[in-house]
């Protein structure tokens, strides 16, 4: 190996390892290092398994392959065959081909077709915190041999060791969210108790003298009710000025990108319907915008999957011009918009409507019976 060469590998990997310490979050550092990867080792195929408890895989990126091939290959895989042995024996894996290797099991009818084959556990301490797996090194290939080295093995070994701290450092990060956001849960509840106890208490009271006044003094249970319908109207004031003041810890702290691929992730392994989410080109907003933006993407994944029956759901969020631009798509049963419109507060679409209005924005409503729902939302940015 020339001394050129070895400058231009380390600092390829330099190179890797600052990328994958950019991101805080764990699917954009799986994502960073299997592009990482098959970038530095010229492979035309990566992708990164995070095994569950269950013979299958928590998370799989995949890099080389097109959204559309993603698809038809289907299900994610199962842990079997050579990807067993990596994450059972936590040891590399290089072979001239896979498909002749008797540990070989197969693959999808649409999956490419994969010759030779570089796998390295990602380990940390004695845990196995994934594997990350290279095919088809764009090189010649000579007869019977392997179209990865030594070189390209070790250059891989150093990979999976940063991908390990830095898979680490995001799990980290995402417990210390959790943990932030239950103490804002905590903080908006001493509020609720602290702000509105006391009105309800003293509304309780005054509702129960009015009542006792009915019959006996009908003028004076009137100004009860009086005061019960102002403390009633203060006490919606304090719970309004509580929940308004609530912008979510995460978005703060992430942006409206990361939180929104979050709470999508979440709500994908929590329910039966596909909901998939999707962000180009979006760019930092004022803060009133992405809140906004949350809080409508929220409602509208909400009707989704409690209202419309939907089997698959697509969140996506794409930057225009200055602001962004947010569509949640559902299989749904749909709805007469028109009719939902004259309704009122059907399905939350006036909240939807005020808050779009609120900061700039602006909302649209696409649905008819049996031709699922479009909810639209757009920001001006600032």
């Amino acid at each position: 190996m020339s001394t050129r060469s070895t400058r231009d590998q380390i600092a390829a990997v330099s190179s890797a390892v600052l990328a994958m310490s950019r991101h805080r979050e764990v699917h954009d550092v799986l994502q960073t290092i299997v592009a990482s990867a098959r970038e530095l080792l010229d492979a035309r195929y990566a992708a990164l398994g995070v095994p569950d408890d269950h013979g299958g895989f928590a998370q799989f990126v995949v890099d080389g392959v097109s959204e559309r091939q993603w698809k038809e290959i289907g299900p994610l895989p199962r842990q079997h065959g050579i990807l067993a042995v990596m994450l059972r024996e936590a040891t590399p894996q290089r072979l001239a081909d896979v498909r002749e290797d008797p540990r070989f099991e197969g693959w999808p009818r649409t999956h490419p077709e994969l010759s030779d084959f570089l796998g390295v556990p990602i380990v940390d301490d004695d845990e196995v915190l994934g594997a990350i797996f290279l095919a088809n090194k764009n090189c010649p290939k000579p007869q019977g041999g392997c179209g990865f080295t030594e070189d390209d093995e070790e250059l891989l070994r150093i990979l999976a060791a940063h991908a390990a701290l830095a898979l680490t450092n995001a799990r980290l990060h995402e417990r210390s969210r959790e943990l932030t956001i239950a103490g804002e849960r905590a903080r908006i509840a001493h509020g609720l108790h602290d702000a509105v106890a006391q009105k309800l208490f003293s509304l309780r009271l005054t509702a129960q003298a009015a009542a006792t006044l009915v019959d006996r003094d009908p003028a004076r249970a009137k100004g009860e009710l009086r005061e019960v319908a102002r403390l009633a109207a203060e006490a919606a004031d304090e719970l309004r000025a509580v929940v308004v003041e609530l912008r979510p810890a995460a978005l703060d702290e992430d942006g409206l990108t990361a939180t929104l691929r979050d709470q999508v992730e979440v709500l994908d392994r929590a329910h039966a319907a596909r909901i998939a989410f999707t962000a180009h080109a979006v760019r930092a907003l004022p803060a009133q915008q992405e809140e906004a933006l949350l809080r409508v993407a929220q409602e509208a994944l909400h009707n989704a999957l409690r209202h419309s029956g939907a089997t698959g759901v697509d969140v996506r969020l794409e930057g225009r011009g200055r602001g962004a631009v947010l569509r949640v798509r559902d299989d749904g049963r749909g709805f007469d918009a028109s009719r939902v419109r004259r309704a009122g507060r059907h399905l939350g679409l006036v909240s939807m409507r005020d808050r779009a209005a609120g900061v700039g924005g602006r909302l649209t409503v696409d649905s008819a019976p049996g031709e699922g729902t479009l909810i639209e939302m757009e920001v001006p940015g600032g």
